[in-house]
């Protein structure tokens, strides 16, 4: 595998994974726009990483079960 292959599979990892935390995030601003926006004002932003966790975990779940 060279370098270019390497990088090219790298780049569209990461890719992957910031268009799914960008939909969660935007998911969870029109879910649940009051916690967001709390987070937001006091600077605790630990309730939008739970509850993105939370989100991932259960698509994961979602997804095993379906397999």
């Amino acid at each position: 595998m060279t370098f270019a292959v390497a990088s090219l599979r790298i780049a569209g990892a990461v890719s992957v994974m910031c268009v799914v935390l960008a939909a969660s995030t935007i998911w969870l601003v029109l879910s649940d726009p009051v916690d967001v926006a709390t987070a937001v004002n006091t600077g605790d932003l630990a309730p939008v990483y739970t509850f993105i966790s939370r989100a991932f975990v259960d698509a994961l779940q979602a997804i095993l079960r379906y397999l």
